[in-house]
């Protein structure tokens, strides 16, 4: 067996702290039941300009059930867009969701359809869509606000696509 001195056990519980600090850097972020994602752009074109923000996509159902449940934060600019190809009436709730969402509910054209702000955190009270919605765009709440987001503003991501 090797002894170390004083110097190496030093050297050796620096590199282990270094080691679990970077551990938990990497891992904390993601809150339970959250996978590392992929983000996409987004682009919505308002009165006052093109606004860009960075979706997680959420397309099986899984994805979509879960959505932003258990996240503690969601920064300016990012959010989850749910994919309900074909468009159809939808209805989302807040259950197990701690933070504030503006849920822009987008149709087929990729146009705003209807926007609820400032959803109320963990109530399982259904938001709805107000007609066929291809997508939701979750964002953290008063973001439409603002940047002035509204309804029939035009939203640019594949999703929406013509072809």
């Amino acid at each position: 067996m090797m002894r170390m001195g004083k110097a190496g056990l030093a050297r050796l519980r620096g590199f282990l702290w270094i080691a679990l600090l970077s551990w938990i850097g990497v891992v904390a972020p993601y809150d339970a039941g959250v996978r590392a994602a992929e983000f996409q752009p987004l682009e919505i074109a308002t009165q006052s300009g093109v606004k860009m923000f960075s979706v997680e996509m959420a397309r099986t159902e899984k994805e979509k059930e879960m959505g932003l449940m258990y996240r503690k934060y969601l920064p300016d600019g990012q959010g989850m867009l749910f994919d309900f190809s074909p468009a159809q009436p939808v209805s989302m709730w807040m259950k197990n969701t701690v933070i504030s969402l503006d849920m822009i509910f987008i149709d087929s054209d990729g146009r705003v359809l209807r926007i609820a702000e400032n959803t109320e955190p963990l109530s399982t009270r259904t938001i709805s869509s107000g007609g066929l919605a291809k997508g939701v765009l979750e964002v953290i709440a008063g973001t439409a606000r603002k940047y002035g987001i509204a309804p029939g503003d035009r939203v640019s991501h594949p999703l929406f696509d013509r072809h």
